[in-house]
């Protein structure tokens, strides 16, 4: 069985570890995330501090784009985007990764504390009942502070999530 997470497109561009887990995951990523790729590929603003490392992630983040432009990617795509909420089929990267695209909605519940598209990865961690993946420490307190009742990982925690995670019934034992 795979483990899910909830994830923003560019985490999968910019660590690569996460494309070579070391069991099956599915990576559950906000339809919005994927708009994001377009303009980060296109800003003269770095993704990355470092020159090398910029370039090295713009260029990822162009495969990741063609990927999600492929002509039978798009059409499953397309298919999601009908409704809100509606996942799309299995997109399968590699024999140990999965995407699926949820057509998420901001719908505003947390718009006080997250930006839209915060909101959109905790809406959809909430409605799909999968921990959030994320490099972003002030997501992470964002989301203890707010008491919102997600699962949450830092990506460097990542295999530890895989390997072992922590399921609803750890957190409730004493």
């Amino acid at each position: 069985m795979s483990r899910r997470f909830v994830i923003e497109a560019v985490l999968v561009a910019v660590y690569g570890e996460l494309m070579a887990p070391s069991r099956p995951v599915e990576y559950l990523i906000p339809y919005s995330t994927i708009l994001e790729l377009y303009e980060m590929k296109d800003s003269p603003e770095p993704v990355m501090p470092d020159a090398d490392d910029d370039a090295h992630v713009k260029a990822k983040i162009g495969e990741l784009i063609a990927f999600f432009d492929d002509s039978f990617n798009k059409k499953k795509l397309e298919r999601s985007l009908a409704a809100p909420w509606r996942p799309s089929p299995p997109l399968p990267i590699n024999e140990n990764v999965t995407f699926m695209v949820i057509n998420a909605v901001d719908n505003a519940q947390y718009g006080e504390s997250f930006d839209p598209i915060e909101t959109e990865v905790v809406l959809t961690s909430l409605r799909e009942k999968a921990p959030i993946l994320t490099d972003q420490l002030e997501l992470m307190e964002k989301i203890i502070q707010a008491e919102v009742p997600v699962q949450v990982y830092d990506v460097y925690d990542f295999e530890f999530a895989v390997e072992d995670g922590i399921t609803a019934d750890d957190l409730m034992k004493p």
